[in-house]
């Protein structure tokens, strides 16, 4: 089991995603912690206010969304009643056992995995601390859950995603030494990874300071369609000496490396989805998004968001690739967001198209619901005016009254008395 932890401080963005999902029947919600009703029987904006009014009793905590994703092996059958067992265990292990949460199982990818959306933000206004949360608690937690539901245990440390060591070379550049080191990179890359350009190809091979060369548009190498490999050095120029590729034993020439372009196409589609999520997921949780921000919170989730700009540093091309299922796509392969103008557009603006599709599909009520105010009192023995219950009170639009509690009101500062001299 692979753990993913998002934080942000857009909980209605983070509950669309998954609805979203829910209404195009790629999920369900299975789970609904700490709510008056079973998730079946919940409405959308009761969902939300449930967690809403949560959120309110701390309002100097912005980030206070927790959006989590259990990923389990492909191989593994397992029934919505287990992943409902193992994410209240997954909760229970990380200290989120007494917040409102919801699990969504999602079914829109190549392997099992839920999504549970809760809060930080506990019901005495008090926070949860989430520095190192995934590093100490979801790690230890993971490794016993794991264990408690025999489940195909994960890969020991995140390191190991990456076993390919980057090729370098001595000082004194040779053949021999270059030719050792850029083989032990292109066989492991060629093996595992599924691309379908050269570009592509390159995206990964750079990551692990190694380049094809195909030639400039007039030279000599691109006209016999022959291909180079070089080594990078840290700054990405090339350096040592040039390899050709009829030089290696297993062959990665143009025409062999076009044959398994054809075949690449139809194995990497198990990553399609996977990349699509996990770009969606950061998307839908961030409020201030940043293309450094992006890559940091995919490199989370394994996967590489690899820039390519022009020589006035203007962006014209992403490439993505998944270090879990080995796909490697180009972001507009993926759909127009996902492309380079998609997402810079997005990064430069926070309120894109595609967050406002998702809240004119899902959430033209929850809006209305929520600007509402409320302006009912509570009695003493959880009974309100009209003959609202105390349910109805949980899950109501909360108004914003400026209610901020006892614990976290900041001393009032005393008054110093003088006099006045008269001038």
């Amino acid at each position: 089991m692979v753990a993913v932890i998002h934080t942000s401080s857009r909980l209605r963005a983070v509950l669309h995603y998954n609805e979203n999902k829910l209404e195009q029947g790629h999920a369900e919600c299975i789970s609904a912690f700490h709510y008056p009703k079973d998730a079946d029987a919940l409405t959308f904006e009761q969902k939300l206010n449930r967690i809403q009014r949560q959120l309110a009793l701390n309002k100097r905590t912005k980030v206070n969304t927790v959006h989590i994703s259990l990923n389990f092996d492909p191989s593994e059958k397992l029934k919505k009643e287990k992943l409902a067992e193992i994410s209240k265990a997954y909760l229970k292990g990380i200290g989120f056992e007494k917040q409102p949460a919801l699990v969504y199982e999602h079914r829109d990818a190549g392997h099992p995995h839920v999504h549970i959306v809760t809060t930080n933000i506990k019901a005495d206004g008090s926070r949860i601390s989430l520095h190192n949360l995934g590093k100490n608690q979801s790690e230890k937690t993971r490794k016993e859950i794991e264990i408690g539901f025999g489940l195909v245990k994960a890969q020991e440390s995140k390191g190991q995603e990456f076993r390919i060591q980057p090729a370098s070379i001595k000082v004194e550049y040779g053949k021999i030494e270059t030719k050792k080191a850029i083989s032990n990179v292109l066989s492991r890359v060629i093996k595992d990874y599924k691309f379908t350009t050269i570009g592509e190809l390159n995206a990964v091979l750079n990551l692990f300071n190694v380049a094809a060369d195909i030639g400039s548009q007039d030279s000599r190498i691109r006209k016999n369609k022959g291909i180079l490999y070089r080594i990078l050095d840290k700054d990405g120029n090339k350096v040592g000496v040039p390899i050709k590729a009829s030089d290696f034993h297993f062959q990665p020439t143009q025409q062999n490396l076009q044959k398994l372009f054809v075949e690449n196409e139809v194995t990497r589609q198990i990553g399609h989805r996977n990349i699509k999520n996990s770009i969606s997921m950061v998307m839908y949780g961030q409020k201030n998004p940043t293309l450094p921000g992006l890559s940091k919170n995919l490199r989370r989730d394994g996967i590489d968001m690899v820039l390519r700009r022009n020589e006035q540093g203007v962006l014209y091309g992403i490439t993505f690739i998944d270090h879990r299922s080995k796909a490697v796509f180009n972001g507009s392969a993926l759909g127009k967001e996902f492309g380079a103008k998609g997402i810079t557009e997005w990064c430069r603006d926070t309120d894109l198209s595609l967050h406002q599709q998702r809240s004119q599909m899902i959430g033209k009520n929850a809006e209305q619901a929520e600007n509402q105010q409320n302006t009912q009192q509570a009695s003493p023995v959880g009974q309100f005016k009209n003959g609202r219950t105390a349910v109805d009170a949980l899950f109501s639009p909360l108004q914003d009254n400026g209610y901020t509690p006892q614990e976290l009101r900041k001393p009032k500062k005393k008054k110093q008395r003088g006099f006045s001299m008269g001038f």
